[in-house]
């Protein structure tokens, strides 16, 4: 495993973070714990969850990767080896079971966030804390086509910094960060806390693959320039970049064949950039996923890549990415048919 720098923080992450959202729905507390045990043992540190997991959003299961990693932690006692990140939701209208659907990004509910994932990670500190979307109605989710919207009822930026602020100095964050971000809205973060005197960000969360590269427009160079770097999630496309899609492949246990409505990456143009890259990695005895995920790796302004897996062997296989290097001929292919098929799935 190899590790990089999370910004200035003086904390060093695995290339590879595990992501966790598939805990406590997909995959079994026996199962996560599985799953970490591996990890740890590959060298992975760095692991990330969020209050609103698991995925799909349901009341049943509000906080339950939580739960499940605090018991992990409780039982091992690994709490020193793990770099744990977690999110506050934003605006929740869509989830009615958290805070009502009125959760803002105020201190209030920053506040009462924060004491939720910590009581169910059994733990009295988080490594990195980010805002898992922006209040803000803005492009964000695949959202294309801006449209003005009034924010005379958001909460200021500047206001969410500050009270992000508070916890780092009571101790119960190290290091901030956001996901689901603009370039506008990073600006802002970054701006308010050199004007206040405020913790900066350390990283952005934002969605990253061969199927979606829209970062590199706009944020990529805010991220190079500011030393705020990307961890990349999603990047898989939910899977389809293995190739386990094609020609109508619906999985039993795939996410896509559970929850048909995640359809972000199953766009006409996704299913023929996905073809084209699935080819091309076969082409040169590659897996695909382990080609799309070493493009992922080989970004300079990616921080970690995030990885879920519902099975082990996803697992192995996604952790194994780490020692394939993609030679000059494929990473030209893959740029020749990103130019045929640019950000088929934003």
């Amino acid at each position: 495993m190899k590790y990089r720098p999370l910004a200035n923080s003086g904390i060093e992450v695995s290339e590879i973070c595990l992501g966790t959202m598939t805990w406590g729905n997909q995959n079994s507390q026996s199962e996560a714990f599985e799953q970490l045990d591996y990890a740890l043992e590959q060298g992975v540190n760095f692991v990330d969850t969020a209050e609103l997991y698991a995925i799909p959003p349901e009341a049943s299961t509000y906080g339950a990767t939580e739960t499940i990693i605090g018991n992990w932690l409780k039982q091992t006692g690994k709490r020193n080896e793990l770099i744990l990140a977690s999110k506050v939701c934003g605006p929740t209208a869509w989830c009615p079971h958290i805070r009502r659907g009125g959760a803002k990004l105020d201190r209030a509910n920053i506040f009462g966030a924060v004491e939720g994932s910590l009581q169910r990670l059994q733990t009295d500190y988080l490594d990195l804390y980010q805002v898992h979307w922006p209040e803000r109605k803005t492009n964000c989710f695949g959202q294309l086509g801006y449209e003005e919207h009034a924010d005379d009822h958001d909460t200021p930026i500047e206001e969410t910094l500050a009270a992000l602020g508070e916890l780092v100095q009571q101790g119960k964050v190290r290091h901030l960060g956001i996901s689901n971000e603009t370039p506008w809205g990073m600006t802002q973060y970054l701006n308010g806390a050199t004007e206040k005197h405020l913790p900066r960000i350390v990283s952005i969360q934002n969605p990253y693959s061969l199927l979606n590269r829209s970062f590199e427009i706009g944020l990529a160079e805010i991220s190079h320039r500011e030393k705020v770097g990307l961890l990349a999630y999603s990047p898989l496309g939910f899977g389809t970049l293995s190739g386990k899609y094609l020609g109508g492949e619906h999985p039993e246990k795939g996410r896509i064949a559970l929850f048909p409505h995640y359809q972000r990456y199953s766009t006409e143009q996704g299913r023929k950039a996905t073809k084209a890259y699935v080819t091309l990695a076969r082409e040169h005895g590659l897996d695909p996923a382990q080609m799309a995920l070493s493009f992922v790796h080989s970004r300079p302004f990616v921080t970690s890549t995030i990885v879920g897996a519902t099975t082990m062997q996803q697992l192995h296989c996604n952790l194994a990415s780490v020692d394939v290097d993609l030679s000059g001929e494929v990473a030209q292919a893959i740029d020749d048919i990103h130019q045929t098929f640019p950000n088929p799935c934003p």
